[in-house]
């Protein structure tokens, strides 16, 4: 007979006999997923760098992944990666934060128009300011930007109306916004193109409670033009490359990080048919000792990456026999530093909080 709610617990509840011991590769944080997505699914990813290791390995494993931005076909492959074409499911680049997310439905439903319309360089060309980094060298012109934008946000549209599930990668709480109607930007203005202005952008840190209020009004738009959408919520295990407010970088991340676990949890107990999958806790987690982060202590290593997607082909699709084998955690030392920078090159490449870095020490 129980003497208290701790006896007989099952062996995924205690932490000694859940993780102590247990080989790495071999941790299963996940108890149990509220759906399944099968081969025929359309399904889409949003968010920070990390989503795109899940589009990745969801094409390679022969699911549905669903684009409605293609690139030209006269581009050849590495054409259509420079552009940023299929890295996520549209040509919107990264996604930081709810705020965006909530905003680019609305541009695209016709329900917001930012006023900083565009930024004209100084070599003249023009960049998209909610995409700075999404046309390498720019558009020649702003016509150009404009009839860009509006195939873009048709494309988005679409997007939301066709897919089935929608996976949302929450990379960050800090962000830069327009003084004049709040539109929230990928990177802060003059970082990657435009100019910075303190009368005309402010910082703003988000709290749980706005995470939340912008998911949720994110959700019910978006059930509202596919009443069959189903959402699966992750958080980058990516730290912050850099704070804009007056503390150390790790204590900001740590902040950034539990507001946005915490929100995920308010969210999917305020919503049916949203799904948390833990690849925060899967990279992060004490077990690991860090072996799946590079040197850098940011990019994700491949064996990291492979254990979160081995788990959520397991757990979260119909064909677990399918799921994807991690590699050896550590590398042959010729191999090591090739490695490395391999893995990290693959969260990396699009990733437009890197710009932040101006690699001075």
């Amino acid at each position: 007979m129980k003497r208290h709610p701790y006896d007989g617990l099952p062996r995924y509840a205690n932490w000694r006999r859940a993780l102590v011991g247990v080989p790495p590769a071999d941790v299963d944080p996940v108890v149990s997923f509220p759906f399944k997505l099968s081969a025929t699914d359309r399904i889409a990813t949003a968010g920070s760098c990390f989503a795109q290791h899940i589009a990745r390995h969801l094409r390679r494993r022969g699911y549905n992944y669903f684009c409605t931005e293609a690139a030209h076909p006269m581009l050849s492959a590495e054409q259509a990666q420079q552009y940023n074409y299929g890295t996520f499911s549209a040509r919107y680049g990264n996604l930081y934060t709810a705020r965006q997310l909530l905003q680019l439905f609305q541009r695209a439903h016709g329900q917001f128009s930012p006023a900083d319309e565009a930024w004209q360089e100084a070599d003249g060309t023009w960049l998209d300011p909610l995409r700075p980094q999404i046309q390498p060298g720019g558009f020649a012109s702003l016509r150009e930007l404009q009839a860009d934008r509006r195939a873009h946000l048709a494309a988005v549209r679409k997007l939301f109306a066709e897919l089935d599930v929608f996976i949302f990668t929450l990379g960050l709480t800090e962000t830069w916004r327009a003084r004049s109607d709040g539109t929230v930007y990928p990177v802060c203005p003059g970082v990657s193109g435009g100019v910075f202005s303190a009368e005309q952008h402010e910082f703003h840190n988000y709290t749980h409670e706005e995470v939340v209020a912008d998911m949720l009004a994110f959700i019910d738009a978006l059930r509202s033009v596919n009443p069959r959408a189903r959402v699966i919520l992750t958080v980058s295990p990516v730290p912050l490359m850099a704070t804009a407010e007056d503390r150390h970088v790790l204590v900001s991340t740590t902040l950034s990080k539990a507001v946005l676990r915490v929100a995920c949890d308010s969210i999917i107990k305020a919503r049916e048919e949203v799904a948390y999958f833990p690849s925060y806790e899967i990279i992060t987690g004490a077990y690991t000792r860090g072996s799946y982060y590079a040197d850098d202590l940011r990019s994700v290593t491949e064996p990291g990456v492979a254990h979160v997607m081995k788990l959520f082909l397991k757990h979260a699709t119909d064909r677990p026999a399918q799921q994807a084998p991690v590699p050896a955690q550590n590398p042959a030392p010729a191999q090591s530093d090739a490695h490395l920078a391999r893995s990290a090159h693959l969260v990396e490449v699009n990733c437009d909080e890197t710009a932040l870095d101006d690699g001075t020490d």
